[in-house]
């Protein structure tokens, strides 16, 4: 795959990209699996767990607008590289906690450091890559999100179960940091879309705020986004727990299960996202050759998740690999959609603030999930929120984003009124 320049490889670049996810949601997703283990280590109850499984999305979200912002205005791959820096050594520091309080401000931090990984990777591949391609190298993006969580689930849980979380916690973040310097020889030296004006001259943080969030389209994109992400933060926080405690799977087994979805979710995100490509190839527009995916995708998880609620334990499984189809088909173009309608130069920006909308349910789905599971004693309750969820997210992508609003209108309305 090649850049718009002449003979411009972006392959290393996207490939850094995609791992760097993957590393992201190995170490946001670790704690989750550490829960069963630190329910019996240290007495925790569910709720104290939904309460540190939802401390990182605290400060992930509050910073998501001002690292959209920071990335259109400054390097979008220096701020990358720090924020991972900055996530690697919470990751590092959470194997020598001691007690509730050094995990919560080391989740805080963890979710500070990697606020700033999908506003940067938005900003680059939309001045980067053309619309043609967006959709793969964005598929790719979000199933290392899922890789992550697999890697973690198969590879931290067989670990955790031989080593202690401890240990885990330790090699991980270690072995995380061997990114940067691969980062620093690979990442984008220009952008491949010069800007018409120069940094100095860029809209100011209240007046792209304000533009982008007068527009339709975003509340139509971040309420879809946010429909798929209760799902994915469902299974990433609760899927270890749930299998577990609900289907009474061994650590091993439940390793070998979540791994499993986890990969699944993945393969529908990455054939969703090239199908997408192929469409705009010959001919459909951007936004529906994205979103009508995105949409088939939730009303799977939507039926899926509802049967799973009912499910007895010869039909749960068939069930659970319906809600990871429809939640990697539902995130395919999450956020190739804003970098079509918000072009290179709002992209972060727009990212920011959708990805802040969005990343609500990670806030909410594991304190909720914690509450309703402590409260009935089963996670029936748990996923028919998530399916209701789910189909508020089918309104947002069906009366919120239109074929009618790309590729031009809406991004030069959008410029015109910023710049």
């Amino acid at each position: 795959m090649r850049g718009p320049g002449p003979g411009k490889s972006v392959g290393p670049m996207i490939t850094l990209l995609v791992i760097a996810v993957l590393i992201n949601y190995v170490d946001r997703g670790n704690l989750a699996l550490a829960a069963p283990l630190l329910s019996r280590e240290w007495g925790m109850s569910a709720s104290q767990l939904g309460v540190l499984l939802s401390a990182f999305f605290w400060t992930y979200v509050l910073l998501q607008v001002p690292m959209g912002w920071l990335v259109d205005r400054f390097s979008a791959s220096a701020l990358l590289a720090a924020g991972f820096l900055a996530w690697s050594g919470a990751t590092i520091f959470t194997g020598l906690a001691r007690g509730f309080a050094t995990l919560l401000g080391m989740r805080l931090l963890l979710g500070m450091g990697e606020a700033v990984i999908f506003p940067a990777s938005s900003k680059i591949f939309s001045e980067n890559l053309e619309e043609k391609d967006r959709g793969l190298a964005n598929g790719l993006l979000v199933a290392a999100i899922r890789w992550g969580t697999a890697v973690g689930a198969f590879g931290g849980g067989l670990l955790m179960a031989h080593f202690g979380w401890r240990r885990t916690f330790l090699a991980i973040g270690l072995l995380g940091l061997l990114w940067l310097p691969a980062w620093q020889r690979w990442k984008p030296r220009r952008m491949a879309h010069e800007p018409r004006k120069p940094v100095e001259e860029l809209p100011s943080f209240g007046t792209s705020f304000g533009t982008i969030v007068r527009l339709r389209p975003f509340w139509g994109a971040s309420i879809g986004h946010l429909g798929e992400n209760y799902l994915l933060y469902l299974l990433m926080s609760w899927l270890p727990f749930y299998l577990v405690h609900e289907r009474h799977l061994s650590t091993t087994a439940m390793a070998w299960t979540a791994g499993m979805i986890y990969a699944i979710d993945s393969t529908a995100a990455i054939v969703t996202g090239r199908i997408a490509d192929l469409w705009i190839r010959r001919g459909m527009s951007a936004c529906s050759a994205r979103k009508w995916p995105m949409v088939a995708g939730l009303l799977i998880a939507v039926v899926s998740l509802l049967g799973c609620a009912v499910a007895g334990p010869k039909t749960w499984l068939p069930f659970l690999v319906g809600a990871a189809i429809g939640c990697g088909t539902s995130c395919s173009g999450v956020y190739a959609v804003p970098q079509t309608l918000a072009g290179p130069r709002l992209a972060g920006r727009w990212v920011g603030m959708q990805n802040c909308v969005a990343n609500f349910a990670g806030i909410i789905a594991p304190v909720l999930t914690g509450f309703l599971v402590q409260r009935t004693g089963h996670f029936s309750a748990a996923l028919m929120v998530a399916a209701a969820f789910a189909a508020l997210g089918v309104l947002g992508w069906v009366f919120g984003v239109r074929s009618s609003d790309e590729p031009d209108p809406l991004r030069d309305v959008a410029l015109a009124e910023a710049l």
